[in-house]
């Protein structure tokens, strides 16, 4: 289950693009608490810090409490930034949680017992449909990764969400249909076409017969005789 984890930020007394431009050159990035029937806060973090945690992985399923200035906010990373060509990032989006609420959240799927598969094994590819599976959980029951077993499946087989066991109190957003997840798509072979009986045992190539019945001719053979005409 995902764990709160600990950050310090520093509260924003302005926002804006202008603010949020001295923000990051003093090598801060600027961000955003908001939810809860709270008025939204602007705070800072350290962009060293938020850049690892964002590129470890698994950010937006993570729980976070932000300590603001001595003040702790429980929250959860509903969005970032990163800077199209430095790949930094520019600003993050985090949402208060309050006890006792559920929220929507992404998490990945992981697929295991490929080995196990016979349709893998006879050449089937694995056709992942999703590579995430929104749900509705409590913060504390966010799962880190949903699990789709492969082993027994044969090609044109599939996992279907009713196949995976979700955490208690984890439940899909999508409800009203057992949705695919993965397929076992059949292998796409190039079948080279055979030879002919004709070529196999050497027949000559198109126009060939009437070449070989010209060289059969004895040289010098008299012409056939034209008909005669009729008086």
């Amino acid at each position: 289950m995902t764990a709160a984890k600990q950050i310090k930020a520093q509260a924003r007394a302005k926002s804006g693009k202008g603010a949020a431009r001295a923000v990051r050159r003093t090598g801060r990035t600027p961000a955003v608490i908001y939810g809860a029937g709270t008025p939204a806060t602007a705070i800072s973090l350290d962009s060293k810090e938020i850049s690892l945690r964002i590129r470890a992985g698994r950010f937006l399923t993570t729980i976070f409490e932000v300590d603001v200035d001595g003040k702790a906010e429980r929250v959860i990373p509903r969005d970032f930034q990163l800077d199209p060509v430095k790949d930094f990032p520019i600003h993050v989006d985090f949402m208060r949680l309050a006890a006792g609420q559920t929220i929507r959240v992404e998490v990945p799927v992981h697929f295991i017992n490929q080995e196990t598969s016979p349709g893998l094994k006879r050449g089937g590819t694995l056709n992942i449909v999703r590579h995430t599976i929104e749900v509705l959980s409590l913060p504390e029951a966010i799962p880190e990764f949903l699990t789709a077993d492969l082993n027994g499946l044969e090609i044109n087989d599939g996992v279907h969400i009713s196949d995976m066991t979700l955490p208690e109190g984890v439940r899909p957003v999508i409800r009203e249909r057992d949705f695919t997840v993965a397929t076992i798509a059949p292998p796409t072979v190039l079948v080279e076409a055979e030879p002919t009986a004709a070529a196999a045992e050497g027949a000559p190539a198109e126009g060939g017969e009437a070449a070989a019945g010209e060289a059969a001719a004895a040289p010098g053979a008299a012409p056939a005789a034209a008909p005669a005409k009729k008086s």
